[in-house]
């Protein structure tokens, strides 16, 4: 009976410590920052760390085993802050590399495949579903497989956009150059008669205005970057490792690979307000500490 009570005050002393751990939250580039806008929105009172890999950016061509590499280090990378959950905020990684990583690591890791597919089925009214992203993202067939697994009725139609997140990187998110690209991408979707279109990509959302335009408004955006924040506040509640409610964690640090200044300038326009640090972790010293510790 001693030895019970220890183990819950043990098990208690935990969670308490768990509590006041930050978030951890990777991107191949700025676009996961709309996945932490929705997470400062739905759990203000927590910390977040995030780390752009601006110096690899785009994940979208690259191979599965490339991509899990690369996943593999950043979640090294986050845990060197010790931190309790990580987002994968990045579509193409939680396509390919999200069970690896899962298996591989202790520590909770959500994806944004699945928030969004959830979503999306929920608010289909003609069961005809659209989804943008990478190469690498609509190759995998992930969101097809998490929208089958739910309803084997609904119809999948899906289509890369390779060149929106180049252009959403460089600031390019409205006029005549990315209308036209975007009626190119998105036109045969549209002649489908797809009524719910997931963004599936975390930079997207940056060009919702033109997708939805050019998609008419009866189409309904869905942003997986919202669901993951959701899903977020709910695994922190029901895993009691949640901070407190009505506090307010500690501003957010950023951490690229490659040109902080260009990702300052571009996450204050994500975010809409200032980013007064943005550190460039040393690049070569770091991916071989990381490709040590994850050949090892």
């Amino acid at each position: 009976m001693v030895r019970g009570a220890f183990a819950l005050v043990a098990d208690l002393c935990y969670k308490l410590t768990l509590v006041e751990k930050p978030i951890g939250i990777f991107d191949s580039g700025i676009g996961g920052l709309t996945v932490l806008k929705e997470a400062l929105r739905f759990v203000p009172e927590e910390s977040f760390i995030y780390f752009g890999d601006t110096a690899r950016v785009p994940y979208g061509g690259k191979s599965k085993e490339t991509i899990t590499r690369f996943s593999i280090e950043n979640i090294l990378f986050l845990q060197s802050f010790d931190i309790k959950l990580a987002l994968v905020a990045c579509h193409t990684a939680s396509s390919l590399a999200l069970k690896d990583l899962q298996e591989r690591f202790s520590l909770p890791i959500l994806g944004v495949v699945e928030p969004g597919a959830r979503k999306a089925q929920a608010v289909t009214r003609n069961g005809k579903i659209g989804v943008i992203g990478t190469r690498a993202t609509i190759t995998s067939g992930a969101y097809e497989s998490a929208l089958k697994d739910r309803d084997r009725s609904l119809q999948v139609f899906s289509a890369a956009c390779p060149l929106f997140v180049p252009f959403v990187e460089e600031g390019w998110v409205e006029g005549d150059i990315i209308r036209d690209i975007a009626l190119f991408y998105l036109e045969p979707l549209k002649l489908i008669g797809v009524d719910t279109l997931i963004l599936g990509c975390t930079h997207y959302p940056l060009l919702a205005g033109v997708i939805q335009e050019m998609m008419t408004g009866s189409v309904v955006l869905v942003n997986p970057a919202e669901e993951t924040a959701s899903e977020t506040r709910a695994l922190l509640e029901r895993m009691r490792i949640g901070a407190s409610r009505g506090g307010r964690g500690a501003e957010p640090k950023f951490f690229v690979s490659d040109e902080p200044e260009h990702f300052r300038k571009q996450g204050e326009r994500f975010l809409n307000q200032p980013l007064r640090s943005v550190v460039r972790v040393p690049g070569q010293a770091y991916f071989r500490d990381m490709e040590k510790r994850y050949v090892g």
